[in-house]
């Protein structure tokens, strides 16, 4: 089977990410917050769910995505047709989308929006953003004025746009930047870069994803112009609750058809346009196809098993746990408790050691590897803890937005463009699976215990997680800068001791 040599070290990753979860939460519900033993016993059944789930996923994306993404970016960059190329970054960008299990995650979470549409709305803006983004590295357009102007539409919108969609639009451009959409932009990004022959052309091929993130929030922003009558105070969904563990059993068995159904409409269009694109353009040999196909199949098995652990156990112990939080009584723990667990989720994720790795390399070894990931680590625990303050006390989602970004794009204009870019596409890295899946619905449960509005102080987590390396990542770029400045007057600063020598040999 392709990629079975793949599978143990994909689990031992996915088990990396969502044990330290298992570990606070376990050790929180039987010691000091009392939760019903069923919605316990289903959600350790669901992290088990989501072990199995989270690998197969990677390693059928890995087969599949990356290499569809990798065929097509290739075939293009030899029609060299500008049209074409455009054209199918739009609609391979609106079909990937649809499949990104962060955006079906939380699409289920907002409840005022049809999830139908919601997706569809966020998945036209990534296929128009990337449409942009393989326009500017064809044109040579400079990262960071693209990026000025595109959030400076942005915030215009947001003073004007409908409390309601707000949090949901800046979380809608965190949850594209996820496993099935990231791979599959990059890999085609480098692809087209290779038309250009200029140096500038590789260091071009970062910031798609940055880029892609942004046209979520704009299209969710337009979606509230064109629906003002859509209900407001969306309320968190109801946690499960089972008898026995039959019904547990029961609740799961139920659920898999149901989200088969959600992988089944996700992939069709991707699959759809590799067949017609392999049909009429590719050809690719027989063992290359059915390496495709089974990582394919290896996807939709491990998206569906995503899917059922989230919805029936994930999401519904983080909502009633953040219920249970909120009481006046313990309301003091939820603040630290999700900054641990930030901690956690940030230092577990496995492509933040590739992030490291490259930033590492990038500053020729002035940033470590271990640096660059306290660093994310204490920005990701503190956009935790602004959420869960956001939540707390109904602060509206633009006071951290607005200065977050505004000092972000300050940052570009003093920072080595290919780690402004490696900053903004970063963002995916932070505001991974488990944030959507579960400290999403941690804050609606605690909002909603407390009477607040879910729809304003309650969204916004994923879009303050997501915004936090943007910062992290261009800083650690700047000291770069200034240690290689300091290491260039180091010989300058030793002429002194020639000088001594010289004294010296004159006595």
């Amino acid at each position: 089977m392709p990629g079975r040599s793949m599978i143990p070290e994909k689990l031992r990753e996915s088990l990396a990410s969502v044990l330290p979860i298992v570990l606070i939460v376990g050790v929180l519900c039987f010691f000091w917050v009392p939760l019903t033993t069923d919605l316990m016993l289903s959600f350790l059944i669901g992290a088990v769910f989501l072990v199995v789930g989270m690998a197969l996923f990677s390693v059928g994306s890995e087969l599949s995505m990356t290499q569809i993404g990798a065929h097509i970016g290739a075939r293009l960059t030899k029609s060299k047709s500008v049209p074409l190329i455009l054209a199918v970054s739009f609609l391979l960008g609106a079909a990937i989308t649809v499949a990104e299990p962060d955006l079906q995650v939380l699409a289920k979470n907002v409840l005022a929006i049809d999830t139908t549409l919601l997706i569809l709305t966020v998945s036209a803006g990534v296929g128009l953003f990337l449409l942009f983004s393989m326009a500017r590295i064809l044109f040579s357009i400079p990262f960071k004025w693209l990026l000025i102007v595109s959030y400076g539409i942005v915030f215009v919108l947001a003073a004007l746009v409908e409390r309601d969609f707000l949090s949901v639009a800046f979380d809608a451009g965190g949850v594209t930047t996820g496993p099935m959409t990231v791979p599959f932009i990059m890999a085609l990004g480098v692809g087209v870069a290779s038309i250009r022959s200029d140096k500038k052309a590789h260091e071009d091929s970062f910031g798609l994803v940055g880029l892609c993130s942004v046209g979520p929030i704009l299209a969710v922003m337009l979606l509230g112009f064109l629906r003002p009558g859509t209900p407001s105070g969306g309320g968190a969904q109801t946690a499960a609750s089972f008898r026995d563990t039959v019904e547990v059993g029961r609740g799961y068995l139920r659920a898999i058809p149901d989200s088969l159904a959600e992988v089944g409409m996700a992939l069709l269009p991707i699959v759809v346009f590799f067949l017609v694109f392999q049909t009429v353009s590719l050809r690719l040999n027989r063992h290359a196809f059915f390496r495709i196909a089974a990582g394919l199949l290896m996807t939709a098995a491990g998206l569906m098993l995503f899917l059922t652990g989230v919805n029936v156990g994930f999401s519904s112990l983080g909502t009633a746990l953040g219920g249970v939080l909120a009481d006046p009584k313990r309301r003091f723990l939820l603040i630290p408790l999700a900054m641990l667990m930030g901690w956690f989720i940030i230092s577990a994720e496995p492509a933040v050691h590739v992030l490291n790795k490259q930033v590492e390399e990038l500053s020729a070894g002035a940033i470590s590897g271990r640096a660059m990931g306290l660093s994310l680590s204490v920005a990701v625990s503190a956009a935790m803890g602004l959420s869960m303050a956001r939540a707390l006390f109904g602060i509206p989602i633009l006071w951290f937005i607005v200065p977050g970004y505004v000092f972000a794009l300050a940052l570009s204009f003093v920072t080595p463009g290919t780690f402004t870019a490696i900053a903004f596409d970063s963002g995916g890295v932070a505001s991974g699976p488990l944030t959507a899946a579960f400290m999403l619905p941690f804050a609606m449960g605690a909002v909603e215990a407390m009477g607040g509005n879910v729809m304003t102080d309650a969204f916004g987590l994923v879009a303050t997680v997501a915004m936090m390396p943007l910062i992290t990542v261009q800083a650690m770029g700047l000291i770069s800068v200034i240690a290689a400045k300091h290491r260039e007057k180091e010989p300058a600063e030793a002429l002194p001791a020639e000088d001594e020598i010289i004294e010296l040999w004159e006595v």
